[in-house]
C-alpha cells in the first residue's frame, strides 16, 4: 500500500532573496541522493514567505526485506599470507561487515547484505530533521533558549506521512497535524486528517502555495491595471522574483505621489521605488516616467484604501529624501567633490578614488590618443576619467547607491559640463552586466574601458586576482566588458594600456613586479576573450590555435580565430591538409639551423616551395598590417600545393648532410611564415 509524505516548515517570514535557492536545496537533498532509501512517484516543494512544503507521493508504507550480494577484490589482492589486506578491510568496512564475514568464490571476495524490512514511519522522522539541517543558508538564527538554528524562527511543523503523523521535534517544536494559513486573512489553526488535505487546507486559508502560481497573478493583475491606466509597469525579474517570496496571497493596487516630485531625475524616483520599497512604477506611452506606481500588497484587499495611504506615504518620505538631496548636491559643481574623494577608500592597498579618478584621467586621455580620436574628444575622456567617480560622496548617491553614474551625468550637465563628459560619467560602469549594452560615444568608451583596466590592474599588482569561484571585485566581469567595449569599435593596444596603468600605480608607490603582472593580466583577459569566443560558435581548435603563437592583443585574437574558423569552414580540405603539412615539418624542423637555406644547391621541387615561401611571407605581412587576415589565411592555403609535392618528392633526411640541413632549413622557413597566424598544429586531428 502507498502513500504521500507531506513535510511544511513553518516559520517567521523568510528572506525573499533566499526563499528561491533553499527550495532549489530541499530537491538537491531529497531527489539527488546517492541511493533512493525507499522508492517513490514524485517529489514537488512549495514554498511562501512562511512556509517550505515537501510533497512525496506513491511511498510504500514497508521496505521489504532483501538480500543483496557484492563482488570485491580478488582473492590475491584481499589476502596476503592468509591475513587480510587493507583492500579487503576497506571492502567490509564500506559494506558494514567485519572480514570475517565476506565469502570466497570465483576467485574473489564476496560481501552478502540483508536488509530486513522496515516501516517507511519509522525512517522519517531521522530524514525529516536531516532535511531541515541541511538547509544551506547565508545567515541563521537562533531563538529562544534552544541550540538548533534556521534562516528564522520555526513556529510550526506538519509532519504527515498518509493519516499518521510523523513524530519528531526541532528547536522545541513538535510535529503535528496541524499548519497554519494566512498571516492576516485566516490566521487559525487547520487541524488536518491526512496528508493529502494539506495543500487544498491552505488555498483556502488563502494562502498560494506555488512561486510560479504567485507570479502568474501578480502579472495577470498588473495587465488588468495596464489595460485601465493605459500605462506600462517595469518589471525587472530580479525584483519580481523577490516580490514573490514576499506574498502568500498577493493582490495588486496602484498608488500615486505628487507629481512635484517628477523633477527629480526619474532614475532616483525609480531606484526609490523598486529597489528601496519594491513598487513597481508606471511610464505613459511614449516612456516618461508617471506619478503612479503598483503596490504588491499581503494584506486584506478590502482595506486596500488603507493599504495604499499607508505606502503612498513611505514613497513620499523617499522623495522627499531624494528631491532634497539632489538638489543640495546641484548647489556645488561636481569638480568640487572630486576633493572629497580622497576620504574614499578604493583598496586598502591601492589607495583612495581620489588617486583613482587621476589615474583613470590619465588613462582615459592615453586610450582616446592611441584610438585617434581628434583633439576635443581627447580633452573629454581625460575631464571624464577625472569626474566620473565624483558623485560617489554626494548625499543622492550615499543614499541611493544604485544611481551612481547616473547622478554624475546630471550634476555634471548641472555645473556646465559638455553634453560628451556628462554622458561618458552616465555611461561609464557600462556594459553593468551579462548582456548590456556598451557605453555608445568614443569618449565614453574610452572612460568605461579605463575604469576597468585601472581596477583590472590595481586588483593583479596587489595579489587580488580572482580565486577559482571567489571574484570580490568582479574582474571577471570587467574583463568581460573590456572586451565588448573594443569589439564595439575601440581599437587601442590593450597591452600598452595595461603597461601604462601599471605604470601609474609605480609613480603612487605601489611595489609589484610589472612584467609578471602584466603577463597575469593579459593571460586573465586572453582567457576570457577565449570563452567569448566559444560562446560565439569558433571552434575550440581555431582558437587555440591561435593561442598558441601567443597573441596579446584581444581585438586581433578574436579576428584571427574568426576568421581562420571561417576559412576552415570554407575549404575544409585545404586547411586539413595544411595543419597536417604544418604539424609534419614542424616535427621535422630544427630551429638551431635557423632558416637561412642555399638557393644554390635546390632541387625544382625545392625551388617551387622556396619561392610560394617568399611569396607567401611577403603577401602575409603586408596582409597583417592591413589587419586582413583572410588575405593571410589565403596564402597561407596557396602553401599546400608546393609543400604536398615537396613531401612527395624529396627525401628531407638525406645521406648528405649538406643537403639535409639546407631542406631542414626550408622546413623551417615553411614553418616561419605560419608564426604570426596560428599553430597549425592545433588543428591537425580531423573533426
Amino acid at each position: 500500500m502507498k502513500s504521500n509524505i507531506v513535510f511544511e516548515i513553518g516559520t517567521e517570514e523568510l528572506p525573499a532573496l533566499e526563499l528561491h535557492n533553499a527550495v532549489k536545496q530541499v530537491e538537491d537533498i531529497v531527489c539527488n541522493q546517492p541511493g533512493k532509501l525507499f522508492d517513490y512517484d514524485e517529489v514537488k516543494i512549495y514554498s511562501t514567505p512562511r512556509r517550505i512544503i515537501l510533497c512525496i507521493t506513491g511511498v510504500p508504507e514497508k521496505i521489504e526485506a532483501k538480500t543483496q550480494e557484492f563482488k570485491g577484490p580478488k582473492l590475491e589482492i584481499a589476502f596476503k599470507d592468509g591475513k587480510p589486506t587493507p583492500a579487503a578491510i576497506g571492502f567490509a568496512k564500506g559494506k558494514g561487515l567485519e572480514v570475517e564475514g565476506l565469502k570466497q568464490k570465483d576467485g574473489c571476495v564476496f560481501a552478502t547484505k540483508t536488509t530486513p524490512e522496515q516501516n517507511v514511519l519509522d525512517m522519517l522522522p531521522g530524514l525529516l530533521l536531516g532535511l531541515i539541517k541541511d538547509i544551506n543558508w547565508k545567515k541563521v538564527m537562533r531563538w529562544g533558549s534552544n541550540n538548533e538554528e534556521f534562516a528564522r524562527p520555526i513556529r510550526w511543523l506538519f509532519a504527515m506521512f498518509g493519516s499518521k503523523v510523523i513524530d519528531l521535534e526541532f528547536a522545541g517544536v513538535k510535529s503535528s497535524n496541524a499548519s497554519y494559513g494566512h498571516r492576516f486573512l485566516a490566521p487559525g489553526k487547520i487541524e488536518l486528517n491526512n496528508a493529502d488535505e494539506l495543500l487544498p487546507a491552505l488555498a483556502k486559508a488563502n494562502v498560494v502555495p506555488s512561486e510560479d502560481e504567485r507570479e502568474n497573478l501578480i502579472r495577470n493583475q498588473v495587465k488588468e491595471i495596464e489595460a485601465k491606466t493605459k500605462l506600462q509597469a517595469a518589471l525587472p525579474e530580479a525584483v519580481m522574483k523577490e516580490v514573490v517570496n514576499l506574498c502568500e496571497f498577493p493582490t495588486c493596487m496602484v498608488g500615486q505621489f505628487d507629481e512635484m516630485f517628477l523633477s527629480v531625475p526619474k532614475e532616483i524616483i525609480v531606484d526609490a521605488m523598486l529597489m528601496h520599497q519594491r513598487y513597481f512604477p508606471l511610464f505613459d506611452a511614449k516612456g516618461s516616467l508617471t506619478n503612479k506606481f503598483i503596490i504588491i500588497s499581503n494584506g486584506n484587499p478590502k482595506c486596500e484604501s488603507t493599504i495604499v495611504d499607508g505606502n503612498e506615504r513611505v514613497v513620499a518620505a523617499r522623495l522627499y529624501d531624494a528631491k532634497f538631496f539632489f538638489e543640495e548636491d546641484k548647489k556645488k559643481p561636481l569638480e568640487s567633490y572630486v576633493d572629497k574623494l580622497n576620504e574614499v577608500v578604493f583598496q586598502e592597498q591601492l589607495g583612495n578614488m581620489k588617486d583613482k579618478a587621476n589615474r583613470v584621467a590619465s588613462l582615459s586621455e592615453k586610450i582616446a590618443k592611441d584610438c585617434k580620436l581628434d583633439a576635443n574628444e581627447v580633452k573629454q575622456s581625460k575631464r571624464a576619467g577625472y569626474l566620473a567617480k565624483a558623485d560617489l560622496v554626494t548625499s543622492a548617491v550615499v543614499e541611493f547607491t544604485q544611481v551612481q553614474g547616473i547622478m554624475g551625468s546630471y550634476y555634471a550637465t548641472a555645473s556646465g559640463e559638455d553634453k560628451v563628459v556628462a554622458d561618458a560619467i552616465r555611461e561609464h560602469y557600462m556594459p553593468r552586466f551579462a548582456g548590456d549594452k556598451a557605453p555608445k560615444t568614443k569618449v565614453a568608451k574610452c572612460v568605461a574601458v579605463a575604469d576597468k583596466i585601472d581596477t583590472l590592474c590595481g586588483m593583479f599588482a596587489v595579489g587580488q586576482a580572482p580565486t577559482g569561484s571567489s571574484d570580490p571585485f568582479a574582474l571577471r566581469r570587467g574583463a568581460i566588458g573590456i572586451i565588448s567595449i573594443m569589439k564595439e569599435g575601440l581599437n587601442f593596444s590593450f597591452v600598452d594600456a595595461v603597461n601604462y596603468s601599471l605604470d601609474l600605480y609605480k609613480k603612487q608607490g605601489i611595489k609589484f613586479d610589472r612584467n609578471k603582472v602584466s603577463e597575469e593580466i593579459i593571460d586573465f583577459v586572453i582567457t576570457r576573450t577565449k570563452v567569448s569566443l566559444k560562446d560565439l560558435g569558433v571552434d575550440h581548435d581555431s582558437i587555440e590555435a591561435v593561442a598558441a603563437v601567443k597573441v596579446e592583443e584581444p581585438l586581433v585574437f578574436i579576428a584571427r580565430a574568426q576568421a581562420l574558423d571561417e576559412a576552415r569552414k570554407n575549404n575544409p580540405e585545404v586547411f586539413e591538409n595544411l595543419a597536417t603539412a604544418f604539424a609534419r615539418a614542424n616535427n621535422l624542423r630544427n630551429n638551431k639551423l635557423g632558416s637561412k637555406f642555399s638557393e644554390s644547391i635546390l632541387g625544382q621541387t625545392e625551388k617551387l616551395l622556396s619561392k610560394s615561401i617568399k611569396e607567401a611571407h611577403k603577401n602575409i605581412e603586408g596582409a597583417l598590417k592591413k589587419d586582413s587576415y583572410k588575405d593571410a589565411l589565403d596564402e597561407l592555403a596557396k602553401l599546400r600545393e608546393p609543400i604536398d609535392k615537396f613531401f612527395d618528392d624529396v627525401m628531407i633526411m638525406d645521406k648528405d648532410k649538406k643537403l639535409q640541413e639546407n631542406r631542414l632549413k626550408i622546413l623551417n622557413a615553411f614553418v616561419d611564415v605560419f608564426s604570426n597566424i596560428a599553430d597549425f598544429s592545433k588543428m591537425a586531428k580531423t573533426k
